[in-house]
């Protein structure tokens, strides 16, 4: 409990808290929350190809996350810049939320190698500023109301009261407490935030944690958890119960906040798999009609994972000449499976309606 925002936190208590995480109401959600990220953890080891969702899903996830920090950008934005799709110059918001989805990769690759800690935290803060990110050396740093600007919370200074908070945090990631991976993962998301190590890019590091965390505890097997998409949803709940936990140790509320995101987008990532793999199924059926000569399970499969396609990807992957690719294109935007566009003195063409769906599948 904080009851003085305007004075840093140096006595952090360090975690687990000493009231009870694991209410029967939070074991009770854990049990949902681990049946869908186990029911999804089977269908991707069963997609013919991830590279749909592994393509798709962290960007979704890294313009979400941006937004909470008022960094804004349209999913449409987002993709075309990463296909190269845009005549337009890529924006600064762009920029941002790309930097995320490399420190989503990035905290992937560091984690497959060493245990998941102080150093990925810096790496991947890193990715996500663009500059080498150091612990904060400083005070100055608190947290306001953006409206008010009244001081909420001032998280503890100096860089050696900091680093402390920090071990003791990976400590607890990987401290055998017998404690639940789910609750885990809102405890540690908590601490970092009260921790707040960095003068800038916190909330999104922690953010990548969160997912980074769900990994390391085999509870995904790759980034495809649209948590940030919930969360921007229920920004007001999120920040409030971050608050009631530092004034008051409201720890189960915030909990089920955090587990019940988990189910929800575990969820809506299961509904999103099932649709692309009918809709993907359909198209390649629709293909071997309308294009016979063309390798149709490798087509589909590419208008899939690069939902903004052109010529060049069809002859890069060996599947036809420029003339024939050509043709191919031609012949589904004509059966409107795919939309054409020009861009500068090329052609894209556009698989619209997977886009539909990534951008506008309803998330509670």
């Amino acid at each position: 409990m904080w009851t003085t925002p305007e004075l840093p936190r140096q006595d952090l208590p360090p975690l687990p808290p000493s009231e009870e995480v694991e209410t029967p109401a939070v074991l009770k959600a854990v049990i949902a929350a681990s049946r869908q990220l186990s029911a999804l953890k089977v269908a991707c080891s069963r997609l013919p190809d991830p590279a749909i969702l592994i393509n798709t899903i962290p960007l979704l996830e890294a313009q979400a996350s941006s937004e909470i920090e008022n960094i804004v950008t349209t999913n449409d934005e987002l993709f075309r810049a990463v296909h190269n799709a845009s005549d337009q110059p890529i924006t600064p918001a762009v920029k941002e939320a790309l930097r995320y989805r490399q420190a989503m990769r990035v905290g992937s690759d560091l984690i497959a190698e060493r245990p998941l800690g102080v150093s990925t935290a810096i790496e991947v803060c890193t990715q996500i500023r663009g500059v080498q990110a150091r612990i904060r050396d400083h005070g100055g740093t608190f947290i306001g109301n953006p409206r008010t600007k009244e001081r909420i919370y001032t998280p503890p200074e100096g860089r050696e009261v900091i680093t402390k908070h920090l071990g003791l945090w990976e400590d607890f990631l990987h401290r055998d407490h017998g404690i639940d991976p789910l609750v885990v993962m809102a405890l540690q998301h908590y601490q970092f935030e009260a921790i707040h190590p960095f003068s800038d890019g916190n909330g999104r590091t922690g953010r990548v944690l969160n997912m980074l965390t769900l990994m390391e505890k085999d509870l995904l097997g790759d980034p495809v958890l649209y948590l940030s998409g919930y969360i921007v949803r229920h920004k007001q709940d999120y920040y409030k119960l971050l608050r009631g936990v530092t004034e008051r140790d409201e720890w189960e509320p915030w909990i089920l906040f955090m587990v019940s995101a988990c189910e929800v987008t575990a969820a809506w990532t299961l509904q999103l798999i099932e649709t692309i793999t009918a809709m993907q199924a359909e198209v390649e059926g629709r293909i071997r009609t309308l294009v016979p000569r063309a390798p149709a399970a490798d087509l589909a499969r590419l208008l899939f994972t690069q939902p903004y396609i052109r010529i060049e990807n069809i002859t890069e992957a060996g599947y036809a000449q420029r003339q024939a690719a050509s043709r191919w294109l031609s012949d589904l935007v004509r059966a409107r499976i795919l939309e054409e566009e020009k861009i500068g003195r090329g052609k894209i063409f556009v698989n619209a309606a997977l886009l539909d769906i990534l951008f506008e599948a309803p998330l509670a």
